[in-house]
């Protein structure tokens, strides 16, 4: 795939819209979250790419940003603590949000 020209945050962003998305619900605390973690207008601006997206798309345009700012195991680490995060925070771990998760990890490892 072309090279991804966003920055950490706009990565960040988009990983966690994509998770958010695991239920296909994004609830307003997941909203939040994020919001806590990235500015304004990158979450408006990857939210706009994101929908327009499909999932294998989006899967693609992670692990290429992922390669591209050089993350290794402690950034991956961090990645998937703000994603089990992300995922309590409605007070609801669904079977489809665990699966998201196992298989995010799974993909991260071939970082």
């Amino acid at each position: 795939m072309k090279s991804i020209d966003w920055t950490k945050d706009e990565l960040l962003a988009y990983i966690l819209l994509f998770a958010a998305n695991a239920d296909f619900k994004e609830t307003a605390n997941e909203q939040k979250l994020i919001l806590s973690k990235v500015d304004i207008d990158t979450f408006l601006d990857i939210k706009e790419e994101f929908e327009n997206d499909n999932d294998y798309q989006g899967l693609k345009k992670i692990m290429t940003s992922l390669e591209q700012h050089h993350y290794g195991k402690d950034d991956i680490d961090i990645l998937i603590e703000d994603i089990k995060v992300l995922f309590f925070v409605d007070d609801e771990y669904t079977v489809l949000e665990q699966n998201m998760l196992l298989a995010l990890k799974r993909l991260f490892k071939a970082v």
